[in-house]
């Protein structure tokens, strides 16, 4: 039998409370900040007690960490999975976020937080190095000559972008998907131009001059 809870506006719920605080969370954290939405605040709008909300998470750091994974715990699956695309082109689809994009929340909250052994900040890093590897991964199978340096500035431009649109409050991602062309573009080596002649010898053997000659 499900077990119930009496939540706050004495609404009898499931377990379903567990998600219902994280959706709290993604809308509170995200609309007002981290530090300016309480416990009580975030409580009410998931509907259930600081008891239970306690007893799925032992602290609120916990769910700020939580909050985050949340929101892309496979690291960009739609851009880097895709087998429709060229290594080339995934790393160009990095860049097409929507024009309502606010600022990445994993900046967001490592700005906010000012302590980088909170267990966000903490994750926030982990992220970012993980989309640094993905975007190196994604270098080098475009046949990058420095794959790694590559990574580092195509994910230094994603979230210069990101901080630039939220203070700008206009879409700076077109511009730095136009800078990631030439990046890419220039750490791509060109292939070689055909010469005349260069499928000799691939229909049969040159002749042997006759006495070495």
């Amino acid at each position: 039998m499900t077990e119930l809870e009496k939540g706050p506006l004495g609404r009898r719920r499931g377990r379903g409370a567990r998600e219902r605080i994280l959706s709290a969370s993604q809308q509170l954290f995200r609309d007002q900040g981290i530090n300016r939405t309480g416990m009580d605040q975030l409580c009410a709008a998931a509907q259930v007690s600081k008891r239970t909300a306690y007893q799925h998470f032992t602290s609120k750091d916990e769910l700020v960490a939580e909050y985050l994974r949340r929101f892309d715990p496979d690291v960009m699956p739609g851009v880097f999975d895709r087998t429709d695309l060229t290594p080339r082109e995934r790393l160009l689809a990095a860049f097409e976020m929507p024009a309502s994009t606010p600022l990445c929340p994993y900046i967001a909250a490592a700005v906010e937080l000012h302590d980088p052994q909170h267990p966000a900040s903490q994750y926030a890093r982990d992220y970012k190095t993980a989309i640094a590897a993905r975007l190196t991964e994604t270098a080098r199978e475009a046949g990058a000559t420095n794959p790694e340096q590559l990574g580092e500035q195509l994910a230094l431009l994603i979230d210069g972008a990101s901080a630039r649109t939220r203070v700008l409050n206009s879409d700076s991602f077109p511009t730095a998907a136009a800078i990631a062309a030439v990046l890419i573009d220039n750490a791509i080596p060109a292939p070689s131009p055909r010469q005349p002649g260069d499928d000799r010898g691939t229909t049969g053997s040159a002749p042997v001059p006759v006495g070495g000659q």
